[in-house]
């Protein structure tokens, strides 16, 4: 009789042990195969461009069917980055959105506001947060025009499927602005090494296919204005959640990105898993301005309402109470996890910064700070109101 040999038992959690370079440069170092995508026009730098004839594919829904698989298939299992040139091929729309948020900078410039970054030096860039509604605000036919477009749904639809929800945040590097950090993104992108070591591996694999990240550029983007930086095909590593955060792992990047010259009414869109990150604007006069789009998935919100604010006041005296006296300090955790919102997002990132780290302080944090240090009970009824009003939109 033959025994089968035993299969290799995937682990529960990466840690650092998992992430070997080696490993990582049998993922990345591949070609990109322009057969095995009919319906785009060029492979550049390993990246998937997709030209104007795309549309001609969209007009029934079978051919939009087989054209959003192929976009699917292209971010998950191919360089996990297509670019649609020409996505707006009406850059009339472009420029009325570009004066809009181009209104919203100087509004915040003349108030004062300094913006953070997660990746960047808070200042280094001029950026709008939340701005989705204060665009439909200010200027609501310009957003119909801006929005309207049907390059964003297709491929929102495509990864996400229908009930995807929109939120955007504009960057404009400045001349001298210094290149992010390679990273991945929204979730566990935005956590620490050790935070997102905490989640299971299966986690790691789940997170990508919540979230699609997108980019529209707002002005042409040639390579010395230092377009993004991307290293196609890195979504398909499993532990690179933990790995972008390694030495090694942002060197091999920085030897081995692309970059790729964009024009005004181009858009990029890639796995959030796929590392990245904004160039070095090396030009001296361009502000390069970008739209950047973080599309999620319906399905990332839980089914009840609960009013955890209340429930964090009701609680407040026994935490701090049986902290005091010594109870078990993973019994209590585990009712703050249970009574708090132990999530940063969404929030608004004006009031809300991340400043310190990749995410503000949440929910269950500030209850957990504010019961070890005994704050008294009005103290943190205060700072419990702040922090709400911190995280509510107002565009």
């Amino acid at each position: 009789m033959t025994v089968e040999p035993a299969a290799r038992t995937a682990p529960g959690w990466f840690t650092a042990d998992d992430c070997r370079l080696e490993d990582f440069r049998a993922v990345v170092e591949t070609t990109t195969d322009l057969a095995g995508y009919p319906y785009a026009d060029e492979v550049r730098e390993g990246v998937l461009v997709y030209g104007p004839r795309l549309r001609d594919h969209t007009t029934t829904p079978e051919g939009r069917r087989d054209v959003q698989a192929e976009l699917a298939r292209a971010l998950a299992e191919g360089p996990g980055i297509v670019v649609f040139a020409g996505a707006f091929p009406d850059t009339g729309a472009v420029d009325r959105a570009t004066a809009v948020f181009e209104a919203l900078i100087a509004e915040q410039k003349a108030a004062g506001v300094v913006g953070g970054d997660h990746f960047a030096a808070p200042g280094a860039n001029d950026r709008v947060w939340g701005a989705l509604d204060k665009f439909a605000v200010r200027d609501p036919e310009a957003f119909a025009a801006y929005y309207g477009n049907d390059v964003i749904a297709l491929v929102s639809q495509a990864w996400l499927g229908p009930g995807y929800q929109l939120t955007s945040q504009v960057n404009v590097v400045n001349p001298g602005g210094r290149a992010q950090v390679a990273h991945r993104d929204y979730h566990l992108g935005f956590m620490s090494e050790e935070q997102s070591a905490a989640f299971p591996a299966h986690v790691h694999r789940l997170s990508p296919a919540m979230t699609l990240q997108g980019a529209v550029a707002h002005c042409d983007m040639p390579v010395l204005t230092g377009p993004t930086m991307y290293l196609p095909h890195s979504q398909k590593y499993a532990p690179g959640y933990v790995a972008f955060h390694r030495p090694e792992f942002s060197a091999y990047f920085d030897a081995h990105h692309v970059q790729l010259p964009l024009r005004k009414g181009d858009a990029a869109f890639f796995n959030p898993a796929l590392f990245h990150g904004a160039g070095t604007n090396r030009s001296a006069d361009v502000r390069r301005m970008a739209n950047l789009l973080q599309v999620s998935s319906a399905f990332g919100r839980a089914m009840e309402a609960v009013d955890r604010a209340a429930m964090c006041r009701a609680l407040y005296p026994v935490l701090a109470a049986q902290r005091a006296a010594g109870a078990d300090e993973r019994t209590l955790r585990n009712v703050v996890a249970a009574a708090a919102e132990g999530y940063a997002f969404p929030t608004n990132l004006d009031r809300d910064q991340p400043i310190g780290g990749l995410a503000p302080e949440t929910q269950a944090e500030l209850v957990w700070r504010a019961s070890g240090e005994r704050w008294p009970v009005e103290a943190f009824d205060a700072a419990l109101s702040a922090h709400a009003e911190r995280r509510a939109s107002a565009p």
